[in-house]
């Protein structure tokens, strides 16, 4: 599968699950939260595969928590701008 359908696939799942976060009652304040604890698990634990997901846990590594709910805000926003496809 090429890079760029994986993106996409990997994006459209994560727009699901917001969107179902959002249908559970959770606000974006707490959406956003979740985003970053996710990202610290991600940075501590999970070993990158690719030099996108490796650029992302180094900045994530240096990023002060300021900088690091940036991040995570601007993902959500990302994510949340996503088509989601149900099925």
């Amino acid at each position: 599968m090429p890079v760029t359908d994986q993106f996409q696939q990997f994006t459209q799942e994560l727009a699901q699950r917001i969107q179902a976060a959002r249908q559970a009652g959770m606000s974006q304040q707490d959406i956003k939260a979740r985003a970053q604890q996710i990202g610290d698990w991600l940075a501590q634990e999970v070993a990158p595969r690719t030099p996108e997901q490796r650029l992302l846990k180094e900045m994530w590594q240096v990023a002060n928590p300021h900088e690091q709910e940036a991040i995570a805000s601007s993902l959500v926003k990302l994510l949340q701008r996503q088509p989601t496809v149900s099925g």
